[in-house]
């Protein structure tokens, strides 16, 4: 042994220790599943975007407040449905991005709907 190098597989107390997980060695134990359309903020910017603009085109189509409420109503059942189409088959993140600036169309409906009707005292809807 005095002229060999030494090597810690011929040391006599050479035991291979068992690795403590920190750093993985190999492929994981488990599958590991990856959603096919990863939420992106670029879907929810463009699903954001296109509903936007489909509820801008609609409300324009409304010439008073009632018309306007409404086909805000209208345009945002519709985009909802797009929605939840989006979510079970294509990207989710567009379908996100719809739901959000649809309820924010509505909420702003409401509030014109609100302002009018607390000026006016008339219920604008009916």
């Amino acid at each position: 042994m005095a002229g060999q190098p030494f090597t810690p597989h011929s040391h006599p107390d050479f035991r291979p220790r068992t690795p403590s997980g920190l750093f993985p060695s190999g492929p994981p134990s488990r599958p590991t599943y990856r959603e096919p359309h990863p939420v992106t903020g670029a879907g929810v910017a463009l699903g954001g975007a296109g509903a936007a603009a489909w509820l801008l085109l609609f409300g324009l189509l409304g010439t008073s407040v009632t018309g306007y409420a409404w086909w805000t109503v209208l345009a945002g059942g519709l985009a909802w449905l797009v929605a939840l189409l989006l979510v079970r088959f294509g990207d989710r993140g567009v379908a996100a991005g719809i739901a959000i600036v649809t309820a924010g169309g509505w909420s702003i409906a409401a509030a014109v709907v609100a302002v009018r009707w607390a000026t006016s005292g008339d219920w604008p809807l009916w």
